[in-house]
């Protein structure tokens, strides 16, 4: 993801208005089925330790050994948690480094998909992306520029709160239809070049059919241990009564690291949601100091950030 200057903010704007993004949703509930009197609990530990073993796998940038492992364990694990499981595989040509002035290359990614519930088609989509960028283009350390990054938080985050949800489903599969999808892609773009980011989101959303969900919820960067989560621009400027929502029931549930402030455009996987007609809201944190850094690591997270984004995740899923 990266940041938008006020010019790329007018053009992208003026670009999701063409594509006829409708700019309000009527909010839909479900009802909650008499067995489910009490939502389960999400555990911030638990999903923390989601984090950490990803880490453990190394950096999850495409190509690498890191990525092939993380991709699979996902897949076994939403197995083991009863889900319909399928891999969307498609190429794109990516940048070979951070500036952008080397040739791109065609590199072949994968979405995951993980079906819970019942239903044609999906009452809510959870999505983060899970590659880690190949290069740690921000690092106070010019000699390690070219590196790829651990991804605690950029990556691992989001990433770690779904299959803890996941685990919840499996205990306790949700009212309606769920589908978690891990994005892959999203972060080798080059500095300027916003269409270089979340090519495995814009796959996923030029493949979309059927109706829409309700709404989608992007989680990236959401592991900061100092952790604030205001409305992302774009979020609040295409789908404000989805994004008023989400926020709502961060109130709700007292996760007191969302306020409902506008904060800065952020190019991300939602944008390429949003331009398909799918309401989605960005949970992101950008004031993070360790950034595209080797300082990217679980000690710079929290299980308290995680359990706050988790919360509102199970208050939407399962109601009150």
């Amino acid at each position: 993801m990266d940041h938008l200057s006020v010019h790329d903010r007018t053009t992208l704007a003026s670009s999701l208005l063409k594509r006829g993004v409708v700019l309000s949703l009527l909010v839909l509930l479900l009802t909650v089925a008499p067995g489910f009197a009490q939502p389960p609990t999400f555990d911030g530990t638990s999903a923390f330790t989601f984090l950490y073993k990803q880490v453990e796998m190394g950096p999850r940038n495409p190509g690498s050994e890191g990525h092939k492992r993380a991709l699979d364990s996902y897949r076994e694990w939403f197995e083991q948690c009863g889900a319909l499981v399928r891999r969307q595989s498609f190429t794109a040509d990516v940048h070979t480094s951070p500036e952008g002035s080397s040739p791109k290359q065609e590199m072949r990614g994968t979405n995951l998909i993980a079906q819970f519930g019942k239903g044609r088609s999906a009452d809510y989509l959870l999505c983060a992306h899970f590659d880690t960028r190949p290069w740690a283009d921000e690092d106070p350390d010019p000699k390690r520029r070219m590196e790829p990054i651990p991804g605690a938080n950029d990556g691992a985050s989001g990433v770690a709160v779904l299959l803890e949800m996941a685990r919840l489903f499996a205990e306790q599969p949700p009212p309606g239809r769920v589908d978690i999808v891990l994005f892959d892609l999203e972060d080798s773009g080059a500095s300027g070049d916003n269409e270089s980011y979340c090519l495995g989101s814009a796959y996923y959303a030029k493949n979309h059919y059927g109706p829409a969900p309700i709404g989608a919820v992007l989680l990236d960067m959401i592991g900061d241990a100092e952790l604030e989560i205001p409305m992302e621009w774009f979020s609040w400027a295409y789908a404000p009564e989805w994004t008023k929502h989400v926020f709502d029931l961060a109130e709700e549930v007292e996760a007191g690291a969302f306020y409902p402030e506008v904060g800065d455009p952020v190019y991300d996987d939602h944008v390429p949601l949003l331009r398909a007609g799918i309401p989605t809201v960005d949970l992101i944190d950008f004031n993070y100091p360790h950034w595209h850094t080797h300082n990217d690591v679980p000690e710079n997270c929290a299980p308290e950030s995680l359990e706050q984004v988790g919360r509102v995740l199970v208050r939407l899923v399962y109601g009150e």
